[in-house]
């Protein structure tokens, strides 16, 4: 085993010991290193120095430059630049290493991202659709209220357990990137509609043995933790059935939330609490204000507005 990928090696347990990373985001920073280490593989690239760890900016540069000959998008190239800025932070560190290369790469300038977000009547359309009474059909329907009334994400959702909602304050218990916990309020449908769930959920959890499908929440049709993929089918097949035209993820529910609440007067710090962003800057990233809104805001409050009709 080569030096570098013994490295990656341990900065992969120490991902998950001691930054306690999710598998999710552990998988993606390793799988931008083992790219890394392929590249470095390749004939004439490293100057014969096979297995070493490259201190040498202008290797990351050649790294970089094969990305975007593979017309990468620019965002995934500078994802790649942090997991590798992050590998060499913990490797000087560690001593393994004298200076950090990747910090001297200059990061793409990346698209503009412009969030979907679905309309007041697009919303609802959803909501309003006619589920089954079975446990699936009841499930279904509570995942997506869960979506747009607390706004977590899709690996928050799958994490949930059934005591993680507590009926009585209105509030969910969320385990969100690095297993941080949080709590968020959740609406009356919301809560509604996972009491009529888990009057169900015995049926499907009589079809798993598994100890974890003990105390999930939302359960898959063989009675186990239902995974994010399980989940982003459902919500596709319910957004089909609603007629609305558009193909929608779970994080465009998620995205809905907080736009909705944004266009509603809810200010941006709150709204970041509840979705769990460690920076306003994301936050700001993820909500998106109508024009509508905007116009409104500017003629009710700026002294020049001038008198023209809204």
């Amino acid at each position: 085993m080569g030096l570098l990928e013994q490295a990656i090696g341990h900065f992969g347990r120490h991902l998950q010991i001691e930054r306690n990373l999710s598998s999710h985001t552990r998988e993606g920073y390793l799988t931008d290193l083992k790219q890394f280490q392929s590249f470095l593989d390749t004939p004439d690239v490293f100057g014969g120095a096979e297995g070493g760890i490259p201190t040498d900016p202008q290797v990351i540069r050649s790294f970089l430059a094969s990305l975007y000959r593979e017309k990468l998008r620019k965002v995934t190239v500078s994802r790649k630049v942090a997991s590798l800025r992050s590998f060499y932070r913990y490797l000087l560190r560690e001593g393994i290493v004298a200076i950090n290369p990747a910090e001297l790469i200059q990061l793409p300038r990346c698209e503009k991202y412009i969030p979907v977000v679905l309309s007041a009547d697009e919303m609802l359309a959803i909501l309003q659709l006619k589920f089954a009474e079975d446990a699936a059909g009841c499930r279904d329907r509570a995942m997506i209220e869960l979506f747009y009334s607390a706004g977590i994400r899709l690996s928050e959702l799958t994490g949930l357990n059934f005591d993680d909602i507590r009926f009585q304050e209105g509030l969910v218990k969320v385990r969100g990137k690095g297993r941080k916990e949080r709590v968020v309020p959740v609406g009356t449908p919301a809560l509604e509609a996972i009491e009529s769930y888990l009057q169900k959920r015995p049926e499907l959890r009589k079809k798993g043995t598994d100890e974890d499908g003990e105390k999930a929440l939302f359960l898959s049709a063989k009675g186990k933790r239902m995974n994010p993929r399980g989940v982003a089918r459902v919500v596709e097949k319910r957004v089909r059935e609603s007629g609305i035209g558009r193909k929608i993820s779970p994080h465009a529910l998620r995205h809905t939330f907080a736009t909705h609440l944004l266009d509603a007067g809810a200010d941006l710090r709150s709204i970041q609490e509840m979705l769990g962003h460690k920076s306003l800057s994301t936050t700001q990233k993820y909500t998106s204000v109508s024009v509508n809104r905007l116009m409104e805001i500017y003629d009710r409050a700026h002294p020049r507005a001038g008198g023209r009709d809204t």
